[in-house]
């Protein structure tokens, strides 16, 4: 090992990284109801079948999912549904 090597890994060790965790289930506080419009979201459903299926209007369907973008801090459904799979809210 050379010296420089030697001296960086003494200071990681002295200094150690430290990396943001992952927010958790709850810290994203999506509701119960966002979550169900996120797992049909998932398995590529259009807004009028989430809303048939959930007994929802189409313009809530919207809202939710605005409000889960919004807290998941994505841009769009693709983001969202990854997000939320590595996350393991779905």
């Amino acid at each position: 090992m050379t010296p420089s090597i030697a001296l960086k890994t003494l200071k990681l060790f002295r200094e150690p990284i430290v990396f943001e965790e992952m927010p958790n289930k709850e810290e994203y506080n999506l509701t119960t109801r966002e979550i169900e419009v996120l797992e049909q979201l998932s398995k590529g459903l259009k807004y009028n079948a989430i809303a048939d299926n959930l007994f929802l209007s189409v313009g809530t369907v919207r809202k939710h999912v605005e409000n889960i973008y919004t807290k998941l801090q994505v841009h769009n459904k693709l983001e969202a549904i990854q997000k939320a799979k590595n996350n393991k809210l779905i």
